[in-house]
This record gives structure tokens, C-alpha cells and sequence, in this order.
């Protein structure tokens, strides 16, 4: 099919309840109907088969009023702590990284460090497209004589900015991040006065590392011992370095492992708690960050408090009048696979798509076909809302609707209502309450306030931001307890603390090992495939198809020009793409950013080509991220139907 005759779907926008009839076919209806039929549904899979049987996916587009909510109705009203959004197929392995070393699972700096630091590493992140608006702090860092580094194994918008490129091989971030390290200790550039006071692991660590010499690292990643070198000594001499990630580091089947490799080194130069020293996860939608810190995941309440410390439970069951209980709940990859194995019956899914946004979409429509009772709560009717049992229409969390976000510097801003929802369409919050109504709760709000005053009450790090505040000062960031004192836009300056009381725990190395990726390449499957976003799209296109660009020219697959050459095609021409899991047609685009072997696409235009058959479902262990950076494909040519 020729670009001009490929059209984007456009999704239309919710104004009235849903409700599927008899006959199988989605029917409008009342508000009351929906809203019964959604919760006696949720009832009935509960009585016969258990508490856990429900689970509920909140919105990281959604406000962090909304998901709290959303993930206190999980927890109360159906008793279960089967609660996630999709930072479970992007950044939970970030989160579980910088847990893991500093105990708070944020970023630890501010955009305006950027700025004025000395280096900037971008690693895994084309921040140009998938984060322009703070590309503009890179920039402005850059035009202030900051040095970039772009790792990554294309050559990116970002990395036609950087001063070095080092193109890796896919899935070996591990072995050149320990041949960094390995070099910074044999230069006699660690910072040792730091690891000895503020760090732990850091003997286990050398010795991890003392096999990737430059050679070695250079044999299993493809970049040169001496870019290696370069990037190792002006990281570690660099008086203030900030060292950004994207989804290039945690969507692996190790992503987490991955995200410790990064953090070692800066424990090993010293490189955080400082201003203008420290590591950044981007993160790709408006409140990713704050449906987790709002408690919207499996295994912590609102305020990053771990489900099983009592005392903090404890304070919550007397705040809700409940019991929450002792354990953790369902990842969202778990989640699926509970569907697989009939576990999970019943999902009430807002603001999400995982029928196209998850790993291998077979798969996942295959299961979400399998549900007893599947209620959507969306601005669109998504290829999800197709599926359900009931459709509510919600408004849009950034235009129709009061409240807060966070974004990837920790800042909770204010949002505020600048028009009217479209016909029924109603708050979340408001029928997130109405539904706990149904189900013998009565729960009012009077505004969005006074959700974030009952989570301020709960959650010392936000007790210091009221709505006054936040508009005051144009937002605030957390950790932020104290409502007469503004907080540091930088976290872990206790590191640097000669008092041992006030460093406080030490920043622990992250001893993980080389795993390459699980779907290998070989004489039938020869291509490796990656996959990212474009600067004229979002996820999985159901907002941004809906509006004209003149950079958008639809999705390919798209091949460096050797490979081109190799495979006999052209631009434009239709191709078959396949791997172990499934097979798409898409034109070619030849881009000489890549390098042999190596092939790109997106998931922007599912319904044109759905570039997630092609994904393996291969997880995180420890963050349930899937392995949408490395898959094994093909090419065929097209037979044309004339012949």
C-alpha cells in the first residue's frame, strides 16, 4: 500500500456510557446502567472467585488526585492490591534501580541542572524526539559549554548533538558501563573519599568489573576501546556530570540490572548530591511519576510506603476504615499472565491501551479476550474500549479536569480545567466514587483539594505542598514535608555528610552481570529490531493520529542503506516483517543513522502496522518490563499480486 493511501485511525471520542448487548455489540446507555452493570460485574467475580480475581490499571496520563483514588478504590473497596498503571512497561525498572541504591525511586536532579553542568550522558535516550521539551535544557547546557556523550546504537537527533557517539551493539549496556568503571578505577579516577564514606559494594564491584577491559568490552559491544577511554575520563574529571537514561535502558529483559550498571558510576566519581551532579530517568508521559508515587503500583502506598511495613499500613487502615493486605499485589505483567491462567477474571482498565501497547499484542488481546468482565474508563474508544463489557466516558486530565502532576524532576504541578467535557463525559474522580457507591461506599469529595489534602495528611513527602504552594511557586518537588520551607531541587546531598547519623544509609553498587538479550538472532531471524517513538507521534497514536503533522509519514521498518542494498529494496517499497512471534507488512525508509544489522521501528500506528506482534514478551524479574528493544526479525520481499 502507497503512503498516500494509508490513513491513521481515528479514534473517536467518548460522550456516553457503553454497555454490551446481548447480541455482542457495544450499545449506548445511562450512566446508571453502565455503572451497575460495570460493578455488579466486579461483585459477581469476586464472590466466586476471590478478592484477587480483580484487578485495576490506572492512568499515567491521569492526575495524581485520580490515581490515588483509583489505587485507594483497589485497596477498599475491592480489597486486593492488583493495582498498576504502564509504568510497568517503561520505567519501573528505573524505579526499582534507584531504590535499590539511594532508597527513593526518583530522579535525583532538577531540569535546571542540566543546564548548568559541566557533562551531559545521554544514554539509551533520544531525548530530541522523545523528550523535546527537555532537549531544551540540553541545549541550553550545551550553548553553556557543557560536553555531550550520546550512547545509544543508533545515531540519533540526540546524538548528532553530542561531542562522542558510541554506537553499542543492542543489549550489551552492561558490559560497557563495567568497562567504564573498570577504567575510572585503573585511571585512579575514582572519587574515593565518596566510597568510602557514602557507598557500599564497592570491592565486590572492582572485582565485577576487572574482566571488561577496553578490548574485551569493545569485542561484545562494537564500540572502540578508545571511545570507551574518552567517555570513561571526561565523565569521572567532569567537575558536575549528569547522566540521563530513557526506555533504550529498561525496556531489556534486565532493565533494572541495567539501571545499576548507570548508577555505579556515579557512586564511583561522586557524581549525585550535588547540584548539577546527578542521574536522570526521562520519563515519556505527562504523571508516570506521580501515579507511582501516588500508590497506583502493586507494592507501595501513596508516598513510596512499602505495603508490608506495618506502621505504615497501619496509618492507612485507620485513615480508610480498612484492611489492607500484608502483600503485594499483581504487576502488570503478571497481571496478563494471571489472565493466561484464569487467576485474574475481572480488570477495570482507565486510561490505558494494553490491547497495543503490550509486548507481544496477540498475546495480550488473546488474554484480555479471556476476561469474565472487562470495564474501560477512557477519553477514546481505544482498541481496548472495543473489548469491553462496559465503556465509561472520562475527561481529559489535561484540559477538562482540576488537579496535579509530576514529572521526571519530581515537580507537582498544578492543572486546571480550561474547558468542558463533551457530552456525559465525567471526572474520574467522580466515577471512581459513584462506583464505589455502587459497591456500598460513600465516598464524597467535594473538589480535587480535598483529595490532595487527604493524601498530604498521609504522605510526609508531599505534606509541605498545598494548592497555594504549588501555584505560588509554579510547583514544588519532593521530597517536600515542611510547608514553611522550600525543598532542594536535588536529592542525596546526605551522601556528603561527615556525620555518619545524617548521611544515613549508603548508596549501595549494583553487582549485576552481562545477560544478552533473550531473543537471538541467528540465520533465520539475522535482524536485530529496536524500537523507540518519533517527535511527531505518542505511544500508541490513539491521541496524536487524531491531529495533522507535516513530519509524519506513517510507519517502516527502517534499514541503514548496506542493508538495503543486501535485502534488494527500496524506499517506499512493502516489506514482510516477521520474528518468532508474528508477521506485518510495512514499507521501507532507509536511514543511514543505522548500522548494519540493526533495524527500527515504532508503535505509533498500531492499526496501520502493529510493530508489537513483533515484540517478545521477555520480562524484568525484579521490574516486570518487557524486552521491547531487542527483538530477532526478518525481511522478505513482497510477491507483487499481479504475478
Amino acid at each position: 500500500m502507497k503512503k498516500k493511501d494509508r490513513q491513521t485511525k481515528q479514534y473517536p471520542r467518548l460522550t456516553h456510557p457503553l454497555v454490551r448487548d446481548s447480541n455482542g455489540t457495544l450499545r449506548r446507555a445511562s450512566w446508571d446502567e453502565a455503572l451497575r452493570r460495570a460493578a455488579d460485574g466486579f461483585r459477581r467475580t469476586q464472590e466466586t472467585y476471590g478478592v484477587d480475581s480483580f484487578a485495576l490499571l490506572s492512568c499515567a496520563r491521569a492526575t495524581n488526585e485520580m490515581n490515588y483514588v483509583a489505587q485507594k478504590f483497589t485497596r477498599v473497596v475491592m480489597g486486593t492490591n492488583n493495582v498498576d498503571s504502564c509504568n510497568r512497561t517503561c520505567h519501573a525498572p528505573s524505579v526499582a534501580g534507584l531504590t535499590a541504591a539511594f532508597g527513593s525511586g526518583g530522579g535525583t536532579s532538577s531540569y535546571e541542572e542540566v543546564e548548568h553542568t559541566d557533562l551531559i550522558l545521554m544514554w539509551g535516550s533520544n531525548a530530541r524526539f522523545a523528550h523535546p521539551i527537555f532537549f531544551h535544557h540540553v541545549l541550553k547546557g550545551i550553548h553553556n559549554g557543557a560536553r555531550m556523550y550520546a550512547v545509544d546504537p543508533r545515531r540519533t537527533s540526540t546524538a548528532e548533538w553530542a561531542e562522542g557517539w558510541l554506537g553499542l551493539n543492542v543489549g550489551t549496556d552492561i558490559p560497557l558501563a563495567h568497562a567504564i568503571g573498570r577504567e575510572i578505577i585503573h585511571a585512579g579516577l575514582v572519587n574515593r573519599a565518596f566510597v568510602e564514606r557514602a557507598t557500599s559494594g564497592f570491592e565486590e564491584y572492582a572485582a565485577l568489573v576487572e574482566p571488561w577491559t577496553l578490548s574485551a568490552a569493545e569485542q561484545v559491544t562494537g564500540v572502540p576501546a578508545a571511545a570507551i577511554r574518552e567517555l570513561a575520563h571526561a565523565y569521572a574529571t567532569a567537575e558536575r556530570a549528569q547522566l540521563c537514561w530513557t526506555l533504550g535502558i529498561t525496556e531489556h529483559h534486565n532493565g533494572t540490572d541495567n539501571v545499576r550498571a548507570l548508577i555505579n558510576l556515579c557512586l564511583l566519581t561522586g557524581q549525585v548530591g550535588r547540584y548539577g551532579a546527578g542521574v536522570q530517568p526521562l520519563r515519556g508521559q505527562n504523571n508516570v511519576q506521580g501515579g507511582g508515587d501516588m500508590g497506583a503500583i502493586p507494592n507501595r502506598l501513596p508516598g513510596f510506603q512499602d505495603i508490608l511495613d506495618p506502621v505504615a499500613r497501619g496509618k492507612f487502615e485507620r485513615t480508610w476504615d480498612t484492611v489492607i493486605q500484608p502483600r503485594y499485589g499483581m504487576t502488570l505483567t503478571e497481571m496478563f499472565e494471571a489472565m493466561e491462567s484464569r487467576e485474574l477474571r475481572a480488570v477495570y482498565c482507565i486510561g490505558e491501551n494494553p490491547a497495543q501497547s503490550e509486548a507481544d499484542s496477540e498475546q495480550a488481546i488473546r488474554r484480555l479476550a479471556s476476561l469474565d468482565h472487562l470495564v474501560v474508563q477512557d477519553i477514546f474508544l481505544t482498541k481496548t474500549a472495543e473489548m469491553a463489557d462496559v465503556v465509561l466516558p472520562a475527561t481529559a486530565a489535561w484540559a477538562e479536569t482540576e488537579g496535579t502532576t509530576t514529572n521526571s524532576e519530581r515537580r507537582v504541578q498544578r492543572v486546571r480545567a480550561a474547558l468542558l467535557p463533551p457530552g456525559e463525559a465525567r471526572e474520574d474522580i467522580d466515577i471512581l466514587c459513584a462506583m464505589a457507591e455502587q459497591l456500598g461506599h460513600d465516598w464524597k469529595f467535594e473538589d480535587s483539594e480535598a483529595v490532595w489534602n487527604e493524601l498530604r495528611a498521609l504522605s510526609p513527602d508531599h505534606y509541605g505542598m498545598t494548592y497555594d504552594r504549588l501555584e505560588e511557586h509554579q510547583g514544588l518537588q519532593w521530597p517536600c514535608p515542611d510547608p514553611d520551607i522550600l525543598p532542594s531541587t536535588f536529592l542525596h546531598a546526605r551522601l556528603w555528610e561527615t556525620d555518619p547519623a545524617a548521611r544515613g544509609t549508603a548508596a549501595a553498587f549494583g553487582l549485576v552481570e552481562h545477560d544478552p538479550p533473550v531473543d537471538l538472532t541467528d540465520d533465520q531471524y539475522p535482524l536485530r529490531l529496536t524500537t523507540g517513538r518519533r517527535l511527531d507521534s505518542y505511544n500508541t497514536g490513539v491521541q496524536s493520529g487524531s491531529f495533522a503533522s507535516p513530519l509524519r509519514r506513517g510507519e517502516y521498518i527502517e534499514l541503514c542503506p548496506e542493508d538495503a542494498v543486501a535485502y534488494g529494496v527500496e524506499v517506499g517499497e512493502e516489506v514482510r516483517v516477521s520474528s518468532r512471534r508474528g508477521s506485518v507488512t510495512a514499507p521501507v525508509w532507509v536511514d543511514p543513522a543505522l548500522r548494519p544489522g540493526l533495524a527500527f521501528m515504532t508503535m505509533h500506528f498500531p492499526d496501520e502496522v502493529d510493530t508489537n506482534q513483533l515484540t517478545i514478551e521477555a520480562n524484568c524479574p525484579i521490574a516486570g518490563t518487557a524486552e521491547f528493544k531487542a527483538s530477532a526479525i526478518r525481511i522478505e520481499k513482497l510477491v507483487p499480486a499481479w504475478t
